[in-house]
């Protein structure tokens, strides 16, 4: 007799155990009543807001440093020593090329991201992998890796949350509302918009909006803020528009959305073209992100704003007066910068330099667009459409987008605005490449996730777990009489067929053996579906998908397809019926609070 282990430690390997218990009652109670899930919430977002502080504290320190500024971040200097400019990303990039040589020497460290973990995992994310990419994140940035710190501040803060819901033994759905948490709290901290932050978690990390995940998220984004401010004082981009728009002013919108979501594109599209010349080049992989922040170092010698996520760039530019041939400039280097420093090697996201790009876009749309037909709107709510397009074509958030808007200036007529313009961006995105950011970096792993939406029950629902093993074969030189013997009408449907050697030949229909056919009729004469059988480790919609092309009611499962031993025979009903109980019972569970 095997006893269970009632905490569940004992299924796990030793190295996933967690060091230390929570009681029992105090794991119950969690379980039991959603306040305390909106209490915890609001923990991991103050913890959130923490983690934001010391990051921003550490990378601000960093800049300070290395580049010898006085501002906030690297950006926006007005002059930087050109060789700490041309030196600092490459050094970063030893470092960062170190960090990935030292890790690879050891056991694999797994890393995985909130969206994936939500989408496949149930919301578990490893701690160990989520502090490499942090640390990985920090030195990319802190030297001046165009890229932002956003990934870093989502990962550390939904693995946190993760950590924290698997020690209370949460349910799964509650598992994932708690990553949401933790990345909600984390993009409201970084831009102190706690409204930005919830709609982001709704839309990307948990996929869905219901009222049972409304209280924790956004008591976790209001936490993370109010921490965020206690911790970190610092001036937060605010914009003030008190006009409106008129009808006439929406042809500049969609304009602007269309053009947003082309530049994104092109950018998504340099990021895989650098990442597949580094690949072909033979380069060892730790050397890569020297030779990226050399590459990076060069375009900093024509500009700083380059450099780092471009935050502080874009309050410089939203303020400065550029010409056009500066404005293409800005958006050519910055998309090139962007797409070497994230294809060479270095850890990072696209948030905050998709929002420096779309911003100068917007200038850039603004000054052509007032030669020609006359602006009657400032060129600054412009460039704030324009960045709002571009992120939302990067991420494929357009609320999120909407809101930021609605915080970033306080108007609703501009928020109307930009939320026309984001979801005229994310269509056109949609139609013309068919991904965000992170879902395209997915499609590259062979990874078909286009959201977070819980698709890892599905996996885990596999032909193995639903196949019968009870299947009775017969050879395949069996003759029509021997068959019509031991296979009465109404005895079974069918039986597979298998020859000398125990491999798969195909299926034999009964009723097929009692019509009128040759008597030198053998089994493997009447076999079907000699080219089609499953594999146990199928999923549940490889199976479906394989019943409808063979227009089958059952296949054969086999071992391997070297091998093709038959150990399992599986219905298309049975899959049916046990795709719709697993499929309530999900959102039974996702009801439950």
């Amino acid at each position: 007799m095997v006893t269970l282990d009632p905490a569940g430690a004992g299924s796990q390997p030793p190295s996933q155990r967690p060091l230390f218990r929570i009681p029992h009652r105090l794991r119950a109670i969690v379980r039991a009543d959603e306040i305390w899930l909106v209490v915890l919430a609001g923990f991991v977002g103050v913890i959130a807001g923490c983690f934001v502080a010391i990051m921003v504290a550490i990378v601000q320190w960093l800049h300070h440093v290395l580049f010898a500024i006085k501002g906030h971040e690297v950006s926006g200097a007005a002059f930087i020593d050109p060789w700490r400019a041309a030196c600092v990303p490459a050094i970063g990039g030893i470092i960062l090329g170190l960090i990935g040589w030292l890790s690879a020497r050891r056991s694999r460290v797994s890393i995985i991201d909130p969206v994936e973990a939500n989408a496949l995992h149930g919301g578990r994310i490893p701690m160990a992998g989520s502090l490499l990419l942090v640390l990985q994140t920090m030195v990319s940035n802190g030297f001046g890796a165009s890229i932002g710190m956003e990934a870093g501040y989502t990962q550390i803060s939904s693995a946190f949350a993760s950590r924290l819901g698997q020690l209370l033994h949460v349910r799964r759905s509650d598992l994932r509302t708690l990553v949401g948490c933790g990345a909600a709290g984390a993009i409201a901290a970084a831009f102190d918009a706690p409204l930005t932050g919830a709609f982001y978690a709704f839309e990307l990390i948990i996929a869905t909006y219901s009222i049972a995940t409304l209280a924790p998220v956004v008591v976790a984004s209001i936490a993370a803020v109010g921490t965020m401010r206690l911790l970190f004082p610092q001036q937060s981009f605010q914009v003030g528009f008190a006009g409106t728009l008129t009808a006439s002013d929406y042809s500049l919108v969609f304009v602007m959305a269309i053009l947003s979501a082309l530049v994104a594109i092109v950018m998504m599209r340099t990021v895989t073209l650098v990442e597949l010349i580094f690949n072909k080049s033979g380069l060892p992989a730790w050397m890569r992100p020297a030779i990226g922040g050399l590459c990076v170092g060069a375009l900093a010698l024509i500009t700083p704003a380059v450099l780092s996520s471009g935050h502080s760039a874009l309050h410089v530019g939203f303020g400065a007066y550029y010409t056009a041939p500066v404005l293409v400039m800005l958006i050519g280097l910055k998309v090139l910068a962007s797409a070497i420093s994230i294809g060479s090697g270095f850890r990072g996201g696209l948030f905050f330099a998709s929002l420096f790009l779309g911003a100068m876009l917007g200038k850039l749309v603004a000054l052509g667009w007032m030669l020609v037909f006359g602006l009657k709107i400032p060129g600054l709510v412009v460039g704030i459409v324009g960045m709002c397009a571009m992120a939302t074509a990067v991420l494929g958030a357009p609320l999120t987008m909407a809101f930021l808007a609605l915080e970033t200036t306080g108007s609703l007529p501009l928020t109307i605005a930009v939320l026309a313009a984001a979801v005229v961006s994310s269509i056109t995105v949609r139609r013309l490449f068919g991904y965000s950011f992170a879902t395209w970096r997915f499609h590259l792993r062979g990874e078909s996730i286009r959201s977070a939406a819980d698709i890892g029950w599905i996996r885990e629902l596999t032909v193995g777990k639903m196949m019968r093993r009870d299947v009775r074969t017969v050879s395949d030189v069996m003759t029509l009489d021997r068959l019509r013997s031991d296979f009465p009408l109404g005895a079974t449907q069918r039986v597979t067929v298998v020859d000398d050697e125990g491999r798969y030949v195909g299926i034999v229909l009964i009723p097929e053996i009692h019509r009128e056919l040759p008597e030198e009729t053998t089994a493997k004469d009447l076999a079907r579906f000699a080219d089609t059988a499953l594999l146990p480790d199928m999923n549940v919609r490889e199976a479906m998908k394989a019943f409808s092309t063979a227009e089958a009611d059952a296949l054969a499962v086999i071992d391997s397809k070297a091998d093709r031993r038959v150990i399992g025979l599986l219905a298309e009903q049975h899959v049916l019926r046990r795709y719709n109980e697993e499929l309530d019972r999900r959102q039974n569970e996702g009801s439950h609070r």
